[in-house]
C-alpha cells in the first residue's frame, strides 16, 4: 500500500476562526457542554481520522469579551469521550511548566487505560508572567531552561510509564500473588529539576506509553522535537517554508538516531468549504467582517510587545519591531506572522483578518475538491505527513470536512476506508515503545 496522510482534528470551542461564535448557526455556550465534544468526537471517528486534539493552557488566554474563553480540563474531556468512542486516538495539552510528572504520567496513563491505548500528549513549555503568577512564580524562566527542564520531565515521565513490566500483574488466584513485586521497580530519578522515586502507582497501559506529540518549532523545539516527539502540529504558510521544515526535522531526528518515519510532521490547515469557491469565499469575508478589531489590535501588540497605539490599523506593520530574540514564548509564531505581514505587505486590519481562523496557520476557502487538492499537493510534494485540520467553524466545519473532504481523499487512495489498528500508534503506523528497563544495564542504573 502507498503512503497515507495522517489527519488529526484540532478542536477549539465553536471553531477556530475568532468570531465563529458570532454566527446565527453557533452555540456561544458549547465549549463548556461535554456532550458537545463527544458529538465531536464521534464525527471524527466516523470520518476514520487518526486522532483530535485539545489544546490548553493554565492561564485564561487573552480577553475572554472577544471569543468563548473557558476551557474544560483536556484529560476530563478525553476521558468522557474514551467511553463514547472506540477507535479515534485522544491527545491533549499539558504543560511541563506548571504540572509535576508523577502526577502527569498518572494522569496520561490513566486515559490511556480508559481509552484502551489511544492516548496522547501535546507537550508544552508554557512561557508568560500571567502563567506564571497562578503558581506562585513571577515570571517563568528563560526559553532555553524551560526546554532542559521539559526534557527532563519527558524523561522521568516515560521511566514512570516504564517501572512496571508489561507481565507483572499475575492474577494467580491460587497462589495468591496479584502482581510480581520484582517486575515493579523505583525509578530513583535525582535530577537537576526533579526528584521522583516512583514507581509509578498503575501498571503499563496499553500502549506502553502515550503518543509524544510536540508543537514548538523554534531551534529549541525542533531539538526537542528531535529527540522525543513522535507526531509533531507545526504552523507554515508556504509550500517552501512546510518542505524545509519537513526536511530539517527529519534531518535532527535521524542525528539524534532515530528513524525519519518514527515522526509524523501535520502542519495546521484551517478548511473553510462552500459548495463554491464563491460560497466558500463569502463565508472568509463573514467571518473577517465579525471580528472585533480592537480586541485584535491589543492582542497583536501584546504579541509584538508595542503600545497598541503604535498598531494603525490601516497602515503595514512598523519597520521596528523586536526580534525573535526579545520574545520569549511562541518564538517561531512570532517570526511566521512578521514574514506573512511582510511578504504581503498587509495592513494591520488585513493581519488580523488572515489571523482571524488559525493564528498564523494556513487558511484555505474553496471548495471540498479544492481543500483535497491542497492537502494532496503538500502531502505529495514533501511538506508534511499529514495534517492538523482546524475548522474554522464548528460543528459545520468538521461534519463538512468528513462528509465532503475525507471521501475524495478516500477515492485518491490516500487515506483509509476502514480503521486497520485500535491504538493511536498504530493509526499512525507506530510500534509499540519496549520497556526501557528490560535491558539489564539499564535496570542496574535505574536501582
Amino acid at each position: 500500500m502507498s503512503k497515507q496522510l495522517h489527519l488529526n482534528a484540532f478542536l477549539m470551542s465553536v471553531g477556530h476562526h475568532e468570531a465563529a461564535w458570532r454566527l446565527p448557526e453557533s452555540d456561544p455556550h458549547a465549549h463548556t457542554d461535554i456532550n458537545y465534544y463527544v458529538r465531536l468526537a464521534q464525527t471524527a471517528e466516523r470520518g476514520k481520522l487518526d486522532s483530535i486534539f485539545f489544546a490548553d493552557s493554565p492561564v485564561l488566554m487573552g480577553d475572554p469579551g472577544r471569543r468563548p474563553s473557558g476551557k474544560l480540563e483536556p484529560t476530563v474531556i478525553l476521558t468522557a469521550v474514551a467511553v463514547q468512542t472506540s477507535r479515534i486516538g485522544l491527545i491533549a495539552t499539558a504543560s511541563t511548566s506548571y504540572n509535576d510528572p508523577y502526577n502527569l504520567a498518572r494522569r496520561f496513563a490513566s486515559v490511556d487505560w480508559a481509552s484502551n491505548g489511544r492516548a496522547g500528549w501535546n507537550i508544552v513549555t508554557t512561557a508568560g508572567a500571567d502563567a506564571a503568577r497562578n503558581f506562585g512564580l513571577d515570571d517563568t524562566p528563560d526559553h532555553r531552561l524551560r526546554y532542559e527542564k521539559a526534557a527532563e520531565f519527558v524523561d522521568v515521565a516515560t521511566k514512570l510509564w516504564d517501572s512496571w513490566d508489561d507481565d507483572a500483574i499475575l492474577a494467580d488466584k491460587e497462589l495468591g500473588i496479584h502482581t510480581d513485586a520484582s517486575k515493579v521497580r523505583k525509578i530513583l530519578h535525582h535530577g537537576e529539576h526533579f526528584r521522583v522515586d516512583g514507581p509509578l502507582n498503575l501498571p503499563r497501559s496499553p500502549q506502553g506509553y502515550p503518543l509524544l506529540v510536540q508543537a514548538g518549532s523554534s531551534e529549541d523545539g525542533k531539538e526537542f522535537a528531535a529527540r522525543y516527539a513522535e507526531a509533531v502540529f507545526t504552523a507554515q504558510q508556504t509550500l517552501d517554508d512546510a518542505k524545509a521544515f519537513y526536511t530539517d526535522l527529519k534531518a535532527r531526528t535521524v542525528a539524534a538516531g532515530r528513524d525519519p518515519e518514527s515522526i509524523k510532521i501535520l502542519p495546521g490547515i484551517v478548511p473553510i468549504i462552500g459548495d463554491t469557491e464563491e460560497q466558500a469565499r463569502e463565508l472568509d469575508e463573514e467571518l473577517a467582517r465579525l471580528i472585533s478589531p480592537e480586541y485584535a489590535r491589543k492582542q497583536l501588540a501584546e504579541r509584538f510587545k508595542l503600545p497598541v497605539d503604535e498598531l494603525d490599523l490601516d497602515s503595514e506593520l512598523p519597520e521596528d519591531l523586536p526580534t525573535e530574540d526579545d520574545i520569549e514564548g511562541a518564538k517561531s509564531r512570532f517570526t511566521l506572522i512578521v514574514n506573512l505581514a511582510r511578504r504581503e505587505r498587509l495592513t494591520v486590519r488585513e493581519l488580523i483578518a488572515r489571523l482571524g481562523g488559525g493564528r498564523g496557520h494556513r487558511t484555505f476557502a474553496g471548495t471540498a475538491v479544492q481543500v483535497a487538492d491542497a492537502i494532496e499537493d503538500w502531502f505529495r510534494q514533501g511538506a508534511a505527513d499529514g495534517f492538523n485540520i482546524m475548522p474554522a467553524v464548528l460543528p459545520s466545519g468538521l461534519d463538512r470536512f468528513v462528509d465532503e473532504v475525507v471521501p475524495i481523499l478516500q477515492e485518491r487512495g490516500l487515506f483509509r476506508t476502514e480503521y486497520t489498528e485500535t491504538t493511536l500508534r498504530g493509526h499512525y503506523g507506530l510500534a509499540r515503545p519496549a520497556n526501557q528497563f528490560d535491558d539489564a544495564d539499564a535496570l542496574v542504573a535505574a536501582r
